[in-house]
């Protein structure tokens, strides 16, 4: 048998194998084409359900367990023990009735919280949000699984609605985890006493806990413009990194502008200005002017960046 032959024998075996017999072939054309297909009204098919897709529950789960988000909660869950440490090793002196916060930690529990918050308002509280945010839709483009979500099929809208619940949920729990263990170490160091604000006010242990309880609710709300920012610019990018140190950046420049008394009242208009109004909560006589500015401010920061998240979001073009 010439070459020829036997080329031509091998490639007839060849082409009526398993995954090219025609047989088969028309096998499986037949049991596709039998397959009921319903399609609903609105064009899809049968049994899908909008509200099924990525669920809540299942999308926290997720982010729970990131290296991430545990490391971040780790951290902030240590912060208190080192202030503790530092102050140990420093000369601290708890008896201390006078001076400005930081004098003041060590004074009481109370005292010792309003300085953890203090000392990470200026950037790593700011820091968390932004990455909570910023990460959420850019680190989806950057592992090139957004288009796959997003052919599940996952709404739009429902993907960034999840993926912004589920940031916000993160950010208020390690929002919270600070005042909290803060709360738990100042008072095994430095006792349940009164807190002291550097204007001489004094305020019993039980309402120096709502003031932090308030005071925390304030922060997680004036957050808020950090995390619309966030948003917006997680979905305007691929690289998560661009995102989280967008928001960073632009609330750093807003707090340096915020130092320049030249400006005025333009100072008001920085979503930053009214970062630290939840200290007059450690008062005998609140002003809560201060507060309901920064929270209005926060709010509408928050959501103009929002609209505009969701309307680069719906009309992007998905290609990772």
């Amino acid at each position: 048998m010439s070459k020829a032959s036997k080329a031509a024998e091998e490639n007839a075996r060849l082409d009526h194998g398993v995954h090219t017999d025609p047989a088969a072939l028309d096998e499986l054309t037949d049991a596709a084409s039998s397959e009921a297909t319903e399609v609903g009204a609105d064009g899809a098919v049968a049994g899908y359900r909008a509200g099924r897709t990525l669920r809540l529950g299942v999308e926290l789960r997720r982010q729970l367990r990131r290296r991430r988000t545990q490391l971040v909660l780790g951290f902030v869950a240590l912060l208190p023990f080192i202030l503790v440490v530092a102050f140990e090793i420093g000369d601290a002196n708890p008896n201390n009735r006078s001076g400005g916060f930081i004098d003041l930690a060590t004074a009481s529990a109370p005292n010792f919280v309003v300085l953890a918050m203090f000392v990470s308002g200026s950037f790593l509280l700011p820091m968390i949000v932004a990455l909570y945010f910023g990460d959420t839709i850019a680190s989806e483009s950057s592992w090139s699984s957004l288009k796959y979500l997003l052919a599940i099929p996952v709404p739009r809208h429902r993907l960034l609605r999840q993926k912004a619940i589920t940031s916000a949920l993160l950010s208020a729990l390690t929002l919270a985890v600070l005042p909290v263990v803060s709360l738990i170490v100042g008072v095994l160091w430095y006792g349940a006493g009164d807190a002291i604000s550097p204007t001489g006010d004094s305020i019993s242990f039980g309402q120096s806990v709502l003031a932090i309880l308030l005071g925390t609710v304030y922060i997680m709300i004036q957050l808020a413009w950090v995390a619309g920012l966030g948003l917006l610019l997680s979905v305007s990018t691929e690289a998560p990194l661009g995102a989280v140190g967008g928001a960073v950046l632009v609330s750093i420049l807003s707090q340096i502008l915020d130092q320049i008394t030249a400006l005025g009242g333009l100072r008001d208009f920085l979503p930053t200005h009214f970062s630290f109004a939840w200290m007059d909560l450690i008062a005998t006589d609140i002003d809560w002017t201060d507060m309901a500015s920064g929270a209005l401010s926060a709010v509408l920061y928050a959501t103009i960046f929002g609209l505009l998240a969701a309307r680069r979001f719906a009309i992007k073009d998905i290609t990772s």
